[in-house]
């Protein structure tokens, strides 16, 4: 049958103490429910529907994802209530797989296996076997092993107590019971909502076959409710993601202070030291080494290349054989040709630096295009900037430009030009020429060194 998931996502989360809807709340640099939505998808549902409450704006402004159905759930009375406010988008026969938008770890062969496992069901449960179940409704079964109930924590007597199989909330209703199923749902408890697990009491009663699949793995059904929850959760995923990573060969110097926040894909041979963060798309190429404390956005870079230590690269291309570092800032639109050297406390933006070059100390490289072969000088800036419009240096290629030089752009130095050290050049220079600009050098006899007055 066609498959329909609702994600449920309405709540506020006021234990997270936050402005923001908890949904929203990032884990691995993506908000919480992205996850969610990225998981439904591989299963290739026919619709996906989001119930949303709480500053639901915000929550469909920042979810992506082609032809998601949002549906508002305009006062938060329970998970039924959440479900019975689809019922109108559903597609008539549907069969419903019921997810949350705050249990961001749960993978899509679990959720297979609960497809797989509840066919011929029409109610089929996730549950999950925690180290402790306090809290958590338990799952009830009889003797044909099919479930005969959820009891809360609160309703449990000293034999249920101990039970251990819980419930995750995550449910699968069929098609043909939906409709009858969530209707019947009632308001009549303390809380006054309507609860979804009540569909396994109508179900039972109404002689329809229930079954639960366990999760093996507790740590996908992790809910999250508050900030040390989500930390909790951020260190789950990162663990998760430094073991894909070096089942696919990269050597974690450290497994535990790695940070994927996007998507890394990695040749072979590939090396990362300790607290390196990763976010958005990156690319790390074969034989590439990433030095300790290094954070990378958006960026490719290119095989053999080496990071230095303290290295801030954001949007860039970095080729192949190219050293940076330590303590580089890359800034976006940066395009780094092969055997590129950038060296401790560059900075460069939208800039491309041709095969061969280096600015290896203390300089500033912006809105320029650099040839091959060029060598810049320690304290060598590109002034591209007058308070108001930006302007283009361009270098040619085999310049060498001398330490403590200003370029004041719009400027043009030609091919293997050099400028003299300690120049401010605001004019196009020759090619093969040697251009500088210098006050003469004088010598006082006169003077004297100050002294201390009493």
């Amino acid at each position: 049958m066609p498959l329909s998931i609702i994600i449920l996502a309405a709540g506020q989360g006021t234990r997270m103490k936050s402005s923001r809807p908890k949904v929203v709340h990032p884990v691995a640099g993506r908000p919480m429910l992205q996850h969610v939505v990225n998981t439904s998808l591989l299963l290739t549902p026919e619709q996906v529907m989001i119930v949303v409450g709480h500053q639901s704006e915000q929550v469909r402004e920042l979810i992506k994802g082609e032809e998601l159905i949002y549906v508002e759930q305009a006062q938060q009375l329970g998970t039924g209530h959440a479900v019975l406010q689809c019922l109108g988008e559903l597609n008539e026969g549907n069969d419903v797989l019921v997810l949350y938008g705050d249990v961001p770890l749960i993978k899509a062969e679990t959720l297979q296996g609960l497809l797989s496992d509840t066919e011929g069901s029409s109610l089929g449960i996730l549950s999950f076997v925690p180290e402790n179940a306090h809290g958590y409704g338990r799952i009830l079964r009889d003797e044909d092993d099919s479930v005969k109930a959820i009891v809360e924590e609160k309703d449990a007597n000293s034999e249920e107590k101990n039970i251990l199989e819980s419930n995750s909330g995550i449910l699968f209703i069929n098609g043909a019971n939906l409709h009858s199923l969530i209707e019947k749902l009632d308001d009549d408890n303390t809380q006054a909502e309507f609860y979804l697990t009540d569909v396994v009491r109508h179900a039972v009663r109404d002689k329809l076959n229930v079954s639960a699949t366990i999760c093996t793995s507790a740590e996908e059904v992790s809910g999250i409710n508050n900030q040390a929850q989500l930390a909790a959760v951020e260190r789950i995923y990162a663990r998760r993601q430094a073991e894909n990573l070096m089942l696919s060969g990269v050597k974690l110097y450290d497994p535990e202070r790695i940070d994927v926040r996007g998507n890394l894909l990695v040749g072979t041979d590939v090396e990362i030291d300790v607290n390196c963060v990763f976010e958005g798309d990156v690319t790390l190429a074969h034989n590439v080494r990433i030095g300790a404390n290094c954070v990378i956005r958006n960026s490719k870079i290119g095989a053999g290349s080496v990071i230095l230590p303290m290295t801030n690269i954001d949007e860039a291309i970095i080729g192949c054989q190219v050293s940076i570092g330590p303590y580089a800032r890359i800034r976006p639109g940066t395009e780094c040709g092969d055997g590129v050297k950038i060296g401790n406390f560059v900075e460069t933006k939208k800039s491309k630096i041709g095969a061969g070059s280096k600015v290896n100390h203390l300089s500033y490289i912006g809105d320029t295009d650099m040839g091959s072969g060029v060598n810049i000088g320690a304290g060598t800036i590109t002034c591209n900037y007058d308070g108001v419009n930006k302007f283009k240096t361009i270098i040619e290629d085999d310049v060498f430009v001398g330490s403590d030089t200003q370029l004041v752009a719009p400027v043009t130095i030609a091919r293997g030009a050099t400028i003299g050290a300690g120049s401010t050049i605001t004019r196009d220079t020759p090619a093969d020429k040697l251009t500088l600009s210098r006050s003469k050098q004088v010598t006082l006899e006169s003077w004297k060194k100050p002294t201390r007055k009493k």
